[in-house]
């Protein structure tokens, strides 16, 4: 009944701050409601009429609709909120210890090894925002040819250059670099290029960003479904996420357009798998810079997309919208934030549609895509296949 199974990752797009959001200082982070209150609620006519208004009161977003979507929302059961663990997570594995995080920068130990490997010293190595450390840092980089070394609340290592100082694929050396040192027990979660140019005195990141994550440390489902035979394709940065691994195909995307058009492209071609695409915009341009009109505008455009992604779907296609984490624009924080995300389901021969209510675990994806396309029961997260079918 079922041959393809398209999910979508909102990076980002959280919908409330779970119930330990006090362990990790986000108490009254809900990126989607928020964001809509900001800007005086959301216009996303297409979300609506799949349910997003019967998960959370969302100003803008009418509950009253006879949903065409099956709709909930998720919990995440890492001890995490990064995008990494989200990701895993949907694709059923759980991570159980958090990554490590330097609040204070990295150690010298770390340091050392670093600027050793890569035959020059660093700037920076503290807790920073990507844009304004470019700005603090970037003249002396320029006159140096050091690089920029920073991180976050998350657990990531992060290197920026200009491009102009040092070339693109010196600098994903140095990330190769870095991702072979931080091992054991400063095994970040990404190691990330960071690349920017400057044009008038102006500094501005380039697309050409990439992450070098760790490995899933176990199995997930696109491993499983590669290995039956599958096609898997992933679009955006989710090669990155998996490090490069459980996928026949890689597709890059400049933005969440090119991600969206280069999803309904693929949506189009004829086999029987998984896509799985990551629209990274959300979190990237408006979430981590606190800018509540972008987001409310990329969640707009999104909505706008939506008709042409389902017009794309065959009959045997099932898509599921969803996200990896919350990153609240209102909040004085400009991280990540410890937030429920949205379960959007969709298909045209599926049940007629209802609440799939709250799901313990990201993982209760990756379950029904093993039941359905796989004919496997995963060992963790509980599917809810039978839901979708069921009359």
């Amino acid at each position: 009944m079922i041959d393809r199974i398209i999910i979508i990752v909102l990076d980002s797009v959280g919908i409330g701050e779970l119930p330990d959001a006090y362990k990790f200082g986000d108490e009254g982070s809900n990126t989607l409601v928020n964001t809509a209150r900001a800007v005086g609620g959301l216009n996303v006519p297409n979300l609506e009429s799949f349910g997003l208004g019967k998960i959370e009161d969302i100003p803008g977003v009418s509950k009253r609709v006879d949903a065409k979507a099956f709709y909930g929302k998720m919990i995440e059961a890492s001890a995490a909120k990064d995008t990494t663990s989200g990701h895993w997570e949907i694709m059923g594995v759980i991570t159980e210890n958090p990554f490590p995080t330097y609040p204070e920068g990295f150690p010298d130990d770390v340091i050392k090894e670093f600027t050793t490997a890569i035959g020059r010293p660093i700037l920076g190595n503290k807790t920073a925002s990507g844009t304004e450390i470019i700005k603090e840092l970037g003249e002396e980089h320029i006159k140096t040819g050091y690089p920029i070394v920073y991180t976050s609340a998350d657990s990531v290592f992060q290197i920026a250059a200009c491009e102009d100082v040092i070339p693109i694929e010196s600098l994903y050396e140095m990330c190769d670099c870095a991702r072979d040192i931080l091992k054991g027990e400063h095994n970040v979660g990404r190691v990330i290029a960071r690349p920017f140019i400057v044009e008038n005195g102006i500094y501005t990141r380039t697309e050409r960003r990439r992450d070098f994550s760790l490995p899933p440390p176990e199995e997930t489902v696109l491993d499983k479904a590669v290995k039956k035979g599958y096609e898997v394709i992933g679009v955006g940065k989710i090669g990155d996420i998996f490090a490069h691994r459980g996928l026949t195909r890689e597709i890059h995307a400049s933005n969440n357009r090119d991600g969206v058009l280069k999803t309904i492209e693929s949506i189009r071609e004829d086999f029987k798998g998984i896509i799985f695409t990551n629209l990274i915009d959300f979190d990237m341009k408006y979430g981590h810079r606190n800018n509540p009109e972008g987001y409310a505008e990329a969640l707009e455009s999104f909505d706008k997309s939506l008709p042409e992604i389902v017009d794309a779907l065959k009959a045997g296609d099932v898509i599921i919208i969803t996200a990896d984490h919350g990153c609240d624009p209102t909040t004085l924080s400009t991280d990540h934030s410890r937030e429920y995300v949205p379960l959007l389901v969709f298909g045209k021969k599926l049940n007629k549609p209802g609440s799939l209510g709250i799901r313990n675990s990201f993982a209760d994806i990756g379950a029904t895509v093993s039941e359905a396309l796989l004919e496997s029961k995963l060992d963790k997260g509980e599917s809810f296949f039978t839901e979708l079918i069921s009359n």
